[in-house]
C-alpha cells in the first residue's frame, strides 16, 4: 500500500482529452482542459491540471467553456468569456503552493455562488467540504473575515476563504493567524501577499471578475449529475428569487376554510438577515437549516434527512462553536484543550447566558416545515423570525406556533425552495 502522505502530495496524470465537446441538439459547446505550470519541490516547472479528484487515486480535470452559446426553451445559459474558477491562469496564482485539487476549486466556486448575492457590503465566505463553515458581511473586510472565521473557527481550519473586496493588511494579518488551503479575492493591496506568503503551501488566488459577481445572479448554467450506470440527469441551475424585501411574503395560509396569518411583521433588521440567510442557503447542502444574526451565520445544519433533526443539529453546532469562540477569546485555545473542570463549567454557563448567539436570530430553512416540530426547535432556541418557502399542508401549525410564542415570532415565505444536492 502506498504511503498515505505520499498520496496526498502526488500530482496524478489524467487521461481526459485536451478538448471536449457537448452537443445539445444542434448546439455545440466546446471546452478546453486547464493546466498550470507550477514549480515542484525542486523548483522545476511542472505542467499539470488538477492534482486529483475528491480523493487521491481519482483522476480529474478542469475544463473551461471556450465557444458555444446555449439557448434552450427560451433560457440563455452562461456564455463563453465569463470564466471564474475555470479561467484561473498562472498569473492569477499569486502563490500556487501546489497544484490544486478538485475540492479546492469547487469550494471557491460554491463560495462565489453565495457571494454573488452579497456584493453590496464587504463579505467573506469560508468553505469546507463544499459547505460554508461561516459567512459574514460587515462594514470593513477584516470584520467580515473575523465574524466568518469565529462563527466556526474549528471547521475553518484548512478551508477556503473567499472575499469580494481586495484584501487589505488588517485582514491579511488576521488570515495569517490561521491555517487555510486557499485565499481568493479580486486583488491584494501592497504588503498583503508578503504577509500571506508566510504559509508556503497556501494557494493565493486573484480572481479579478469577482468584482462583477452580481452579474451572475440571474444567469443559469447546465448542471450535470452522473449516475453509477453511466447515465446523466441534466437540469438548469436555480435562480435565487429573493433579493429584496418585496420578494418575501408574510406567512399566511388557509386550512379547512379558516385563514391563518402571522400577527407580527418583521423588523428591518430581521428582513435584512432573512435576505442574507437565504443567500447563504444557495450554497448549503440539503436538507439544511441555518441560523443567522447581524449578517453572520450562527449555526449551520447540513445534509440531514429530516428537517427537525437538522434544526436541532444547527442549534447544537451553534452552542459548540460559540463555546469554543468564548474559550479562544479568553484563553487563546480550544475548549477541548481545557482540562480544568471549573473553567469548563464557567464557559458552559457563559454560552448558555448568551444563548449561543441564537437569541433574536433568524431561522432559515431551504424547504417548508412539514410539521411544526422544526419551528418549535427554533422558537425554543430563541429565534425572533423564521423564513422558509412555505407550501406545506401544515403551514397553519407553524404559523400558530409563531403567534403563540412569547415574545411573538414572525415568519416570512420565500415562495421558492433552495434544495442543493
Amino acid at each position: 500500500m502506498e504511503d498515505l502522505k505520499r498520496q496526498y502530495k502526488k500530482v496524478m496524470d489524467d487521461h481526459f482529452p485536451d478538448e471536449m465537446t457537448i452537443q445539445f441538439g444542434s448546439q455545440t459547446l466546446r471546452y478546453k482542459k486547464r493546466s498550470w505550470k507550477i514549480p515542484d519541490s525542486t523548483g522545476a516547472l511542472v505542467e499539470k491540471g488538477l492534482r486529483y479528484g475528491e480523493n487521491p487515486g481519482q483522476e480529474a480535470a478542469l475544463y473551461e467553456l471556450l465557444s458555444g452559446n446555449l439557448e434552450l426553451g427560451g433560457c440563455k445559459f452562461v456564455e463563453p468569456g465569463c470564466s471564474l474558477v475555470s479561467g484561473i491562469a498562472e498569473d492569477n496564482m499569486i502563490q500556487a503552493g501546489k497544484h490544486p485539487g478538485k475540492t479546492n476549486l469547487t469550494d471557491v466556486d460554491n463560495a462565489l455562488n453565495i457571494m454573488k448575492f452579497l456584493m453590496g457590503k464587504p463579505s467573506c465566505a469560508i468553505m469546507k467540504h463544499n459547505n460554508p463553515s461561516g459567512v459574514a458581511t460587515a462594514t470593513i473586510l477584516s470584520e467580515a473575515y473575523h465574524k466568518a472565521n469565529m462563527a466556526d473557527r474549528i471547521a475553518a481550519f484548512g478551508g477556503a476563504a473567499v472575499f469580494n473586496r481586495p484584501i487589505d493588511v488588517a485582514t491579511a494579518e488576521l488570515i495569517s493567524e490561521n491555517y487555510l488551503e486557499v485565499v481568493a479575492a479580486p486583488d491584494f493591496e501592497p504588503g498583503v501577499v508578503d504577509i500571506l506568503a508566510g504559509r508556503k503551501n497556501l494557494r493565493i488566488l486573484a480572481l479579478p471578475r469577482i468584482d462583477r459577481l452580481e452579474q451572475y445572479c440571474a444567469i443559469r448554467f447546465v448542471d450535470f449529475k452522473s449516475l453509477i450506470d453511466g447515465g446523466l440527469i441534466i437540469q438548469q441551475s436555480p435562480v435565487n428569487a429573493v433579493r429584496s424585501p418585496s420578494d418575501l411574503k408574510l406567512a399566511e395560509t388557509s386550512y379547512k376554510g379558516a385563514t391563518y396569518s402571522i400577527e407580527r411583521y418583521p423588523t428591518q433588521r430581521e428582513i435584512d438577515d432573512m435576505i442574507f440567510g437565504w443567500a447563504v442557503e444557495q450554497g448549503v447542502t440539503s436538507n439544511s437549516v441555518l441560523y443567522v444574526k447581524g449578517g453572520c451565520t450562527v449555526g449551520i445544519g447540513t445534509g440531514e434527512q429530516d428537517r427537525v433533526g437538522v434544526a436541532e443539529l444547527a442549534v447544537i453546532k451553534a452552542h459548540v462553536k460559540c463555546r469554543d469562540r468564548i474559550c479562544y477569546e479568553k484563553y487563546g485555545k480550544s475548549y477541548n484543550e481545557i482540562t480544568d473542570e471549573e473553567i469548563r463549567r464557567e464557559l458552559d454557563r457563559e454560552t448558555r447566558e448568551v444563548g449561543a448567539g441564537l437569541f433574536d436570530s433568524i431561522m432559515v430553512s431551504d424547504a417548508f416545515f412539514p410539521f411544526r416540530d422544526g419551528v418549535d426547535v427554533g422558537i425554543k432556541a430563541g429565534v425572533s423570525a423564521i423564513v422558509h418557502p412555505g407550501g406545506s399542508d401544515r403551514d397553519y401549525e407553524s404559523i400558530q406556533a409563531c403567534n403563540e410564542a412569547r415574545p411573538q415570532v414572525t415568519m416570512m415565505f420565500t415562495g421558492q425552495r433552495a434544495f442543493k444536492h
